[in-house]
């Protein structure tokens, strides 16, 4: 049976919004992936059947194929092709996804999945609200309207219901929050992220430097302090603090075929053991991960006790809390580095970069299995399982 294989995972340093990566360009940022991931491996980069890019925000800076002008202004031959895709939040696990099902067809053997999002220079909703703003009309048409009558799908909406219909409160979330922070602050100082991490340069009034810790990381994070920040909304338990932060980043993750290795000499990191995507309730939206889990579980042929790490992205603090509880997940194999409270979620690059991450916390552990899932817009979720080599 074919097998999927992953050889290497980079991703960028988070910036956040307006931060030490918002003097650079997306394009370039998706370059700078791409430039680790030819130096990093020895091999012809001719022989990359395609690059398959996640980014949500595809306007401005992100639009015109975002994936492959990133190929152009990188090192990689101009003869790879390139595609982008949107699944929301997903959309570079989905690249994965597609790159790993791609190998598994037997139609391309070097697949290059990746990710791009510079929520700085192209702010998140922008390319609805812009069109909306020029009188160029609304995403939710006649039809979707009446399915779902004075719905505006809302992921802060969701958030407070996964909050409501879990039993969570306010203390909850931030004892969370803050053990995110710390778990980043603790691997930063160990040093675990250096392999997965690119340094971009970067210009600042001093002069030109290195962008390689996560800027997001609140190193002095205590539990008032988090307690204290306001309420996103009145009545609700969502703070900005318990939310994931607006990020600026790029990630990358090389999949080839099991001819490829040999072909080229390479040496993978983890065969791809499982990938799925599931969809659910668009209104609640965010809780989709729970349900998609356990399905790729049943299908996989394991239980959450033979997952040695997990990663689901902290879009806010109740989703990942309220898939711990519904699968009986271990919180001590949970997003073991910090998650995208502390490190940010750059939408479209987050995929790829939790694989980075994940690949990390199992060489770290020297655990078998990962497990990586997201929530994302429209009630949907992907899953991938690793086993590490």
């Amino acid at each position: 049976m074919a097998t999927a294989y992953i050889v290497d995972a980079v991703r960028t340093a988070g910036g956040k919004r307006g931060g030490k990566l918002a003097g650079v360009h997306p394009v370039d940022l998706g370059a700078a992936v791409f430039d680790a991931i030819a130096d990093r491996n020895d091999f012809d980069t001719s022989a990359i059947d395609d690059v398959i890019t996640g980014c949500v925000s595809q306007g401005g800076q992100q639009t015109m194929d975002v994936g492959r002008n990133a190929v152009l202004a990188s090192k990689l031959p101009d003869s790879i092709p390139a595609v982008t895709i949107d699944r929301q939040c997903g959309s570079s696990q989905q690249a994965i996804t597609f790159a790993a099902q791609a190998v598994l067809s037997g139609t391309q053997d070097i697949v290059l999945a990746s990710g791009i999002e510079s929520m700085t220079r192209v702010p998140m909703g922008s390319v609805a609200t812009l069109f909306m703003k020029e009188g160029l009309g609304n995403y939710k048409s006649p039809r979707l309207e009446e399915k779902y009558p004075g719905i505006m799908f809302s992921q802060f909406m969701g958030a407070e219901m996964i909050v409501k219909k879990h039993g969570f409160t306010k203390d909850d979330l931030d004892a969370f929050a803050l053990e995110s922070h710390r778990r980043a602050k603790a691997a930063t100082e160990a040093g675990v992220f250096e392999r997965e991490i690119v340094p971009v340069e970067i210009e600042t009034p001093e002069g030109k430097e290195w962008h390689k810790v996560d800027e997001g990381i609140r190193f002095d994070a205590t539990l008032d302090g988090i307690a204290g920040v306001k309420l996103l909304q009145e009545g609700g338990s969502i703070t900005a603090a318990t939310s994931s932060q607006i990020c600026d980043g790029a990630s990358a993750v090389l999949v080839v075929s099991e001819q490829a290795l040999k072909d080229h000499g390479l040496t993978p990191r983890a065969r791809i053991h499982h990938v799925s995507v599931t969809a659910g309730d668009p209104v609640i939206m965010l809780e989709e991960p729970l349900f998609a889990t356990e399905k790729a579980l049943k299908k996989a042929g394991l239980s959450i006790g033979d997952i040695d790490a997990y990663e689901v992205n902290e879009a806010f603090a109740p989703v990942p809390l309220a898939w711990l509880k519904y699968l009986g997940g271990d919180h001590a194999r949970l997003n073991q580095h910090g998650g995208a409270i502390a490190l940010g979620h750059p939408l479209g690059a987050s995929g790829a970069k939790l694989m980075a991450t994940l690949l990390g916390v199992l060489d770290a552990t020297g655990g078998k299995y990962g497990l990586q899932t997201m929530c994302e817009g429209g009630g949907q979720a992907n899953v991938t399982i690793v086993e590490r080599l």
